[in-house]
């Protein structure tokens, strides 16, 4: 983490999908369970990590960590803290 997490934002983005899934685990954190949220609350939220909340919001979807339906996201995965 500490090679790609700086004072809490994302400074690199890995190549291997192992380190950029540890990555996503983390961010999913930011994302409460049960707790819908529109598309701009996502890109808020995601957008204090990192400016690219585009490519992340859509790994977050691809990962299976966020589900989302008629422009409203929601947390489906996620394990613990990543720290």
């Amino acid at each position: 983490m500490r090679t790609f997490v700086r004072d809490g934002r994302i400074t690199q983005v890995p190549v291997q999908q192992a380190k950029r899934r540890v990555l996503l685990e983390w961010l999913v954190q930011d994302f409460e369970p049960g707790r819908r949220y529109s598309e701009k609350m996502v890109n808020l939220i995601i957008g204090k990590r990192h400016a690219d909340t585009a490519a992340w919001r859509r790994a977050l979807v691809d990962e299976e960590l966020l589900d989302r339906d008629h422009g409203e996201y929601w947390r489906i995965g996620g394990e613990g803290d990543v720290t």
